[in-house]
């Protein structure tokens, strides 16, 4: 993600980007319980699906 978005500090990433996406709920972890898992991804909710298909519309 932080490739897309052009970014190179992770933790400014995680504060202002992943930990909010995650708190309001629109990304979830794949392994929730395991978070330095090593394949260890991000999924969109159904909230963060929602978003992602208004913000398309906008374009």
């Amino acid at each position: 993600m932080m490739e897309k978005k052009g970014l190179k500090d992770r933790r400014n990433f995680l504060d202002y980007h992943l930990d909010p996406a995650l708190k309001e709920r629109f990304v979830r972890m794949k392994f929730p319980k395991s978070p330095n898992h090593p394949r260890q991804s991000y999924l969109l909710t159904v909230k963060g699906l929602a978003l992602y298909d208004e913000i398309k519309k906008e374009k």
